[in-house]
This record gives structure tokens, C-alpha cells and sequence, in this order.
């Protein structure tokens, strides 16, 4: 018997819970509410705004305001100093630092013991319990997990405190048993240097048996590339024949997926997606077969959420979990046991169903281009491409948009900043590929472009190879869990690219 048939009962008795989302999910979320509002109420953030009179959803809607970073900025580096109580229960020492805001450069955002163990831990125990039911065959713990991490830094002057990518902040606090199966050894793994880094992992595991691998995409892919540079092989496959799946997420794994079939050169590997961002763990593909995920329930977080076409007005309305209806974009609002307190995360969600309640992660609020009334979201994009690449066989690795703005005959137009693995045979017949299937998936886009009146025909420019590594290393954000912004109303980023393009 495999050692992963001997673990994996083990896991059984969560699927079960996990299977009461379908009809208890309301339930499930107001005693998430009360749990978090009871340990709230200790805090001098649950006493400045009445926390112990907060009974129902009705009354934490009324009394707690909805915030984003920059209301919580000054608590939160509170907390950085050492003091206690501030915005969750005891001194919280570890602080995941994410991209930053208009203001700052970073964000850190507190990840508390409670936070680590009752969603982030727990999120990463669940994708293996939901694997495993649905790969019965398995033998993920007959082999090693490769978990590609960032780095982390000391926090401030307080002692045992640390700040840094979130996957440095897991990897630093996992259970010693754990890194029996994990690799590389932790001294690599939190390496800050991303390239050497890269090589020392790429060249620990050349002969191990990995059987699973979880990371960024974008930043994974480089590690195997180098992997299959040192072995001489064709395929992953052949240098780790038991490597039987990724867990992926932090980025829309869409523009990847052709790459990695190239890459691992099995038609048995699978792919999982999860949504785990320095804010928390929310979500995991559950379905082999269908791409939205599965919302967790019952960690330490409590859901709301903006329809988006009322985002950013006073009075938006918000509503909990079980007033969501399918089909309708939403900016997600979070209330964690990390100290988060009706948390405007950033990303856009939309639901596919509600019994369970399954979504798709569509964008960010901020990640869009909406320049001329055209609404263009992420979501738009990845299918936009996706659709481009199968038309013309070209295969995308990294990119950016941004408009370009009205010229003296009132003419504009996006433009597309792509690097590709694999060159379309026309860049025009790709652009063109792009610019239908986005006025198909978008009647806002589709009104702009009619008759080239307002919108014309998108612009796709070749990024030369590792213009996108090469940005992300000049503003020291190479590795870890960085992301290149995809879609801005601005132009900042796509003419700094330009210029180094």
C-alpha cells in the first residue's frame, strides 16, 4: 500500500464538512460572523466602534465601517511596533507584504497565529483533501512537493517579527513534519535573490522524485524551464515521471496553460487552482472539469460584497454571502481573524452558483481599462487572449494594456504590450483575433468599436524576451509573489516597459 493510501483517510472527514456548504452556507457564515465579532470585541478597533452591541449581520452592517488599506494603515503599523490589541487579539509578528497603494509602495498586511492556522494552513490542507478525492490513484505523498516561496525581512526592530511575501511567511511556520515531502530546504527557499535562487532549486530537485508542484505560474514556469536546461530532457515528464499535479494561483493561470502542456508533456497532469492571497485563503477548484472554484466557508472569514456598478459611489450597496445572485460582478469585502475588518481586497469576483457557492475571479477593482466607457476587465482579457492564441498558435507569457488616448482627430485606441513564448503567424491576424473576441465578450467594448467611431482597432506590440523580468527587477520586485498589472487606465507602467522594451 502506497503512503499515500495510508494518509489519505486522514483527510476524509473534511471532505465531509466541506460538503455541507451546499445547503448550510448561510449558516455556516453568521457563526463565522459571531466567532470573529466575539474575538473583535477585545480589540481597540471592536471598542472604538461598539463591537459588543453587535448581535446580528444587521447590526455588524450598521456599525462597522467598510475600509480599504489606507484606513487601516495607522492601526496596522501599530501592530508592526509590538503593541497589542489593536486591530485582533495579542501581538501579531508576521506581515505579508503586497503591492502597494496609490500612497505607499507596500502594503503589509498582519497575518495573526489564528489567521495562519484557520485559513491560510487550513486552505492548503483542504486543496490536498479535495485533490485527493477526486484523484483516488494518487500518490502525492509517495514523493516531494516543490513550493517555490519568496523571502522575508525582520520587522522593524521587534523581536521574532517579520515582514514579506506571504508564501515565505508559510514556509517559515510549517510544521517540521511537513518539510520531510517539501523542497527545496528552507535556506533556499527563502532566498531574496530570485535568479540564484532559481538555480539552486532548479538544481536540488533535477534528481528528486516531485510529484507536486505549487506557486505563481509565471514565476514557477522559469524554475522548470531551468530544470529542463540542466536535465537535457524534452519533457518534465521525463525528468519527474510521478509529477502528477500543480496547484497554482496568486495569477489567471489561462495564458500559461498551453505552456505547461508543452512543458510537463503529460496528458495525466492535472491542474488546480487556489486562491490564496496575502489578504487570505478563499478559494479552491474543487471540479477538475469546471474552472470556478469552490468559496470556503468556514475558515476565519466573513464575506460581503459591491456590485461593481455601484463601486466607488457613497452608499453603494453591500451585501452578505447569501444575497449574491450569479452572473453579477462583485468587489469582495473580507472580515478576517487577521485583524481585517470589512477589507476591500482589491479583487472582483463572479458567482457561477450558489448551492455551492462557486466563482470565478474576474479582475480587480483597480485592474481594469475603462478610459472611454468601455469597461474592459480581466476577465475580458484572459478569454480575449486565450481565443487569440488557439486562432493563430501563438502562446502568451506576459502583458499589459493601456489606452492610448484621444490624438487631435479624437481617435484612440488599447494597446497591448505582449511578450510571447510562441509568435503568432500574423501579429496582425492575432490583434485582430483579440479585438473580436473582446467585442463579443463585451457589449461596452463592442458599442466603443462600432464603426471605428470612437475605439479603434486594438495595437498588440512584441515585447522582446524578459522585458517584463527585466522591469520587475529594476523596481526590486523580481520572484515571490510580484505580478505584472495587467490593465490600467494609466500609462505609467506600459511607457516604462516601452522604454526598455
Amino acid at each position: 500500500m502506497s503512503i499515500t493510501s495510508l494518509l489519505g483517510g486522514v483527510f476524509k472527514s473534511r471532505q465531509t464538512h466541506i460538503d455541507a456548504y451546499t445547503h448550510n452556507s448561510e449558516e455556516i457564515q453568521r457563526r463565522v460572523m459571531t466567532h470573529l465579532v466575539q474575538q473583535g470585541q477585545r480589540t481597540q478597533y471592536g471598542k472604538t466602534w461598539g463591537m459588543n452591541n453587535v448581535r446580528t449581520y444587521e447590526d455588524f452592517a450598521n456599525r462597522m465601517p467598510v475600509t480599504t488599506y489606507e484606513e487601516l494603515k495607522e492601526p496596522i503599523d501599530r501592530m508592526r511596533h509590538g503593541e497589542a490589541d489593536v486591530l485582533w487579539p495579542g501581538v501579531v509578528k508576521w506581515f505579508a507584504k503586497s503591492s502597494g497603494t496609490t500612497n505607499d509602495k507596500s502594503k503589509f498586511i498582519p497575518v495573526s497565529a489564528d489567521g495562519l492556522k484557520n485559513i491560510h494552513y487550513k486552505g492548503g490542507k483542504d486543496a490536498v483533501a479535495l485533490y485527493l478525492r477526486n484523484n483516488p490513484k494518487s500518490k502525492l505523498f509517495d514523493g516531494r512537493s516543490l513550493i517555490l516561496g519568496g523571502s522575508h525581512s525582520p520587522n522593524y526592530n521587534v523581536a521574532n517579527s517579520i515582514v514579506g511575501d506571504l508564501s515565505a511567511i508559510l514556509i517559515e511556520n510549517i510544521n517540521p513534519l511537513a518539510n520531510l515531502v517539501r523542497v527545496p530546504k528552507k535556506s533556499i527557499a527563502l532566498m531574496p535573490d530570485f535568479e540564484a535562487k532559481r538555480e539552486a532549486i532548479a538544481r536540488q530537485t533535477l534528481h528528486a522524485n516531485i510529484t507536486n508542484i505549487s506557486g505563481v505560474p509565471s514565476w514557477m514556469l522559469s524554475v522548470l524551464v531551468r530544470v529542463l536546461e540542466l536535465s537535457g530532457k524534452n519533457t518534465l515528464a521525463e525528468v519527474w515521471p510521478g509529477l502528477e499535479v500543480f496547484f497554482h494561483g496568486g495569477i489567471a493561470f489561462g495564458p500559461y496553460r498551453e505552456q505547461y502542456h508543452h512543458l510537463v508533456g503529460s496528458s495525466q497532469m492535472q491542474y488546480m487552482e487556489t486562491y490564496n492571497a496575502s489578504e487570505g485563503f478563499f478559494g479552491l477548484q474543487d471540479a477538475p472539469g469546471d474552472e470556478s472554484m469552490l468559496l470556503m466557508l468556514d475558515y476565519d472569514v466573513f464575506y460581503e460584497f459591491i456590485p461593481m456598478d455601484e463601486f466607488g459611489r457613497d452608499n453603494a450597496t453591500i451585501v452578505p454571502l447569501w444575497g449574491v445572485v450569479p452572473g453579477q460582478n462583485y468587489a469582495m469585502v473580507i472580515s478576517t481573524s487577521c485583524g481585517l475588518w470589512r477589507y476591500i481586497i482589491g479583487d472582483t469576483v463572479m458567482f457561477t452558483s450558489t448551492q455551492p457557492y462557486k466563482f470565478k475571479i474576474t479582475g480587480r477593482t483597480k485592474y481594469f481599462i475603462n478610459a472611454f466607457g468601455e469597461e474592459l476587465i480581466m476577465d475580458n482579457a484572459e478569454q480575449g487572449l486565450a481565443y487569440a492564441c488557439k486562432t493563430t498558435g501563438a502562446e502568451v507569457l506576459e502583458y499589459t494594456a493601456a489606452p492610448v488616448f484621444m490624438d487631435a482627430e479624437a481617435k484612440c485606441r488599447h494597446q497591448w504590450l505582449i511578450e510571447f513564448s510562441r509568435q503568432p503567424s500574423s501579429l496582425d491576424a492575432f490583434a485582430k483575433a483579440l479585438d473580436q473576441r473582446l467585442q463579443q465578450l463585451n457589449s461596452d467594448y463592442e458599442a466603443k468599436r462600432h464603426k471605428d467611431i470612437t475605439l479603434q482597432q486594438l495595437e498588440v506590440v512584441v515585447a522582446r524576451p524578459n522585458l517584463f523580468n527585466d522591469w520587475l527587477k529594476s523596481k526590486g520586485k523580481l520572484g515571490g509573489q510580484h505580478k505584472v498589472p495587467r490593465l490600467g487606465n494609466s500609462r505609467k507602467n506600459i511607457d516604462e516597459l516601452l522604454q526598455m522594451n
